[in-house]
């Protein structure tokens, strides 16, 4: 089995259906799909089981967990499949098409070992953006430090959780950031990317509403990854820099910044 697609869920009934009637139409059906459900009391297990006849490949379980990570590790300990992808409940796979569209994109790699597309951001008022995250850049410690690579439109090949570990459970919403930071970044693996959206995210999930535990979470991962100096120096410098990258997609105003930066330079070696 190439890809192994999961579905974590805990008393989110209609988010769960929406998610699995996603992932049923795919044009493609050779790849396992997995529910852990956190032990629901709202009819989400009903729905699982009046959808299970749509599958191919179906696993799935109801108990209960300890976190949102700890239902995907136990996710990824069920899965088969050589990659994995997270889709969370109440999010959504964008078109009927679009799995056969990534694993035919991935057949052309050379196993890879994260391969990501583009998440299609979906707001309560019905506005739509789509993040093609870093859109095949290079993934330095400064764009970990400062964003992320999304989550839910990327296949993780599971051997990597073999060799870096699983999700730390001890964090409720920057583990799947705190996993790619300890893989891409301390690891060196080098992600692929296409530009295809590969899912519809919900924007009213814990991660998007609750923006100071999440940035509570991202600092602790750091400080206990990061060695001190050159925590600070990020700390120090990282806005400026970002500042900087913005400012050279405007020729125009980078050359009246860079012309400013070098007369005060030069009034600064008069002085002395």
């Amino acid at each position: 089995m190439k890809l192994s697609i999961i579905t974590i869920n805990r008393n989110n009934a209609a988010g769960l259906e929406k998610t699995m009637q996603s992932v049923a139409v795919q044009t493609f059906k050779e790849f396992e799909y997995i529910v852990v459900d956190g032990a629901s009391t709202d009819g989400s297990v009903e729905v699982i089981k009046n959808l299970e006849p749509e599958f191919k490949h179906l696993k799935w379980l109801s108990e209960p967990d300890s976190g949102i990570y700890n239902a995907m590790n136990k996710g990824i300990h069920m899965a088969s499949g050589e990659y994995i992808q997270i889709l969370n409940s109440a999010d959504c796979l964008a078109a009927d098409d679009v799995t056969e569209k990534m694993l035919s994109a991935l057949e052309k790699e050379e196993n890879p070992p994260i391969f990501y597309g583009n998440m299609v951001k979906c707001f309560p008022n019905g506005r739509q953006k789509v993040d093609k995250g870093f859109a095949g850049e290079e993934i330095t410690m400064l764009g970990m430090y400062t964003g992320t690579l999304n989550h839910d439109p990327a296949y993780i090949r599971r051997d990597l959780f073999e060799k870096y570990g699983y999700y730390d459970e001890n964090l409720k919403i920057v583990s799947d950031w705190k996993w790619y930071l300890q893989t891409i970044i301390f690891g060196g693996e080098k992600p692929k990317y296409v530009d295809l959206n590969v899912t519809l995210f919900d924007m009213t999930g814990i991660s998007e509403t609750n923006m100071s535990l999440r940035d509570n979470e991202k600092r602790k991962a750091l400080e206990e990854m990061v060695n001190p100096t050159i925590l600070a120096d990020y700390d120090a410098w990282s806005e400026s820099i970002d500042q900087m990258k913005r400012l050279k997609r405007h020729k125009w105003a980078y050359k009246s910044v860079w012309f400013l930066e070098r007369c005060l330079f030069k009034l600064e070696k008069l002085k002395k």
